[in-house]
């Protein structure tokens, strides 16, 4: 049998695939960094022509290197006396979800709220942005959106990097939409803009960690909104 999971909604895939691993006795854990087809005829190689012992095999982030395609055909093939699970910390595109068949797709959606409010992330939009954070608190807990966040901003500070090889591989691996997408909302604010709010965040995931910040982390959220 063999499993895909992938999508942005890393925190509920990595739970899920956690949770499989844990299901299994002798899990063989794999990464897609370092597969060679050695390494992968050793795992599923049996030791004995008797040994019947099904393989509960895990892997990675399979796509992070483009030569792992070249061994899709020998991972299909082991199938028949093997399971297979395979963990993508990013969305697959279609193409490189057909390059494995008959294959269980686990697709893992964030809320499109969650997008609509990181999409109001702009200077002077604070009553927009309050009313769409609170909408996404309906469906999603306030840490998960306090991560997303600092995330965007990162991704302001590091868009406006030149030249563009100074920029951080999650921009690289963006496509050319996303990346002029996220590099017109970064460029409503200044530098200095964005170091200062990413600084005023940074405060409030120190206070929020240590305890000592006397308001509850939507309220830190609202007024950091308030603020810009």
């Amino acid at each position: 049998m063999l499993t895909i999971l992938h999508g942005d909604d890393i925190t509920s895939s990595r739970k899920y695939y956690i949770d499989e691993r844990q299901k299994v006795e002798a899990p063989i854990i794999l990464f897609g960094d370092d597969l060679e087809m050695g390494r992968l005829a050793q795992v599923f190689q049996s030791s004995s022509l008797f040994d019947m012992t099904q393989k509960n095999v895990f892997i990675e982030n399979f796509f992070q290197k483009k030569e792992n395609k070249e061994f899709i055909p020998y991972l299909q093939a082991q199938l028949k006396k093997s399971n297979l699970l395979i963990w993508e910390s990013k969305e697959l595109s279609k193409t490189q979800i057909s390059l494995f068949k008959n294959a269980n797709i686990k697709h893992f959606f964030l809320p499109k709220a969650l997008f609509a409010f990181l999409n109001e992330l702009k200077p002077n939009n604070s009553k927009k942005m309050i009313g769409f954070f609170h909408k996404t608190l309906e469906s999603l807990e306030c840490e998960l959106i306090f991560f997303m966040i600092i995330r965007q901003f990162r991704l302001f500070l590091a868009i406006q990097e030149k030249p563009l090889e100074n920029q951080i591989d999650e921009i690289k691996r963006m496509a050319p939409w996303q990346k002029s997408r996220l590099g017109s909302q970064a460029k409503l604010f200044s530098k200095d803009e964005l170091k200062e709010i990413f600084g005023k965040v940074l405060e409030i995931e120190i206070s929020q960690k240590s305890g000592t910040n006397i308001l509850s982390l939507p309220q830190a959220i609202d007024f950091l909104l308030l603020s810009f």
